[in-house]
């Protein structure tokens, strides 16, 4: 097993809004798509690299507590995270060190009312 996660999915009531936001705070457009009732907006990833998706159908419920998903913010996660509250969502977790070896993190409620994460290592 090289990776303990191999896809993820950030569910979304409002699948325009939400992919509105997530295009906005990360500064790139998303391919979206309907896929066996479905539908998916995919959040970039490089070749092979671990994949996700802004998800809206039945049983896609955004949620506040259980899981949560870290996004990689590049070097620096302070320019996504300044995307957050303009863009509908919001901040509850400033850029905060986690240790100097493995960098910093932060968390934020999107547009849809879920809690994700942001990591960088500055």
């Amino acid at each position: 097993m090289r990776n303990a996660i191999n896809w993820f999915e950030i569910p979304a009531t409002d699948f325009d809004r939400a992919v509105k936001f997530y295009s906005a705070i990360l500064a790139t457009e998303l391919y979206t798509t309907d896929m066996g009732g479905y539908k998916m907006a995919f959040l970039p990833s490089e070749d092979k690299g671990v994949g996700g998706a802004i998800v809206a159908g039945e049983g896609c419920a955004p949620s506040a507590t259980g899981t949560m998903v870290y996004l990689n913010a590049g070097e620096d996660l302070t320019d996504i995270l300044g995307r957050v509250e303009p863009n509908g969502g919001n901040v509850v977790m400033p850029k905060t060190l986690i240790n100097e070896e493995i960098g910093y993190m932060a968390a934020f409620m999107d547009s849809e009312g879920g809690r994700v994460a942001l990591h960088s290592q500055h």
